[in-house]
């Protein structure tokens, strides 16, 4: 029992002298080896990152750890981004704008030269009234502005490449009103779209024709058609 108590006591002194903690610093030695790797700091590692630029910066590093440079790189490549989204949606707009309004083909255009036609066709003047006073509008809605009146239209293509594009809209006039029939196709060949009939249904009245490439009616005839072909 003397023996026991003595060595306990030796152990305890020693654990007062200080002699245990000597054993922390090499704890944390291996720790820190074991963090870094051998004959690394944490300075080294954040250096072996790859050096951000406007062509190879992800958003993966955060803004706080961007040096100057790099700051200036990530805020060109998102100027370049924004700018790129405003230039496509700029020419989405330019494409929508010149195929429905400002092209020759466009339906705006087409409708137009058809109002036109209408106009100063003197039959229409007969049937309809004043030219001056003649309208022509889309379907039927409680819109009561005619130019917010959706005009019904529609371009297919058969199977032999050639596009049709189909119309029709209602027109008015001091004395009577009617529909305006359109049907007008693009070869191939041509590249333009010409006219397969353009008719007006009035009511009292018979239809009448403005266009019929069948009869070759109108200002674009070309002559009598047989078989198909344009003869004359």
């Amino acid at each position: 029992m003397m023996k026991t108590t003595t060595c306990s006591n030796a152990i305890r002194a020693t654990t007062r002298l200080g002699l245990a903690p000597r054993l922390q610093p090499l704890l944390l030695q291996r720790s820190y080896a074991t963090q870094y790797g051998l004959g690394t700091t944490a300075s080294t590692t954040s250096s072996k990152r790859k050096k951000v630029t406007p062509f190879n910066d992800n958003g993966s590093v955060p803004w706080s750890q961007l040096s100057g440079g790099e700051k200036a790189a990530r805020a060109t490549q998102q100027t370049f981004n924004f700018g790129l989204i405003l230039a496509g949606i700029a020419g989405g707009v330019a494409y929508v704008l010149w195929t429905d309004v400002f092209s020759p083909d466009s339906k705006t255009a087409v409708f137009n030269r058809v109002v036109d036609k209408i106009k100063a066709d003197q039959k229409c003047i007969e049937m309809l009234g004043d030219s001056k006073k003649i309208v022509c509008h889309g379907e039927e809605t409680y819109n009561k502005w005619r130019r917010a009146r959706p005009i019904a239209s529609t371009i297919n293509t058969d199977s032999r490449g050639h596009e049709h594009m189909l119309m029709h809209f209602h027109v008015e006039g001091p004395l009577n009103r009617g529909v305006v029939y359109l049907h007008m196709i693009k070869t191939p060949i041509s590249g333009e779209f010409e006219y397969k009939y353009l008719y007006v249904d009035v009511r009292g009245h018979q239809r009448h024709y403005l266009e019929n490439a069948d009869t070759a009616t109108g200002s674009g005839k070309k002559g009598v058609r047989f078989l198909g072909i344009n003869w004359g």
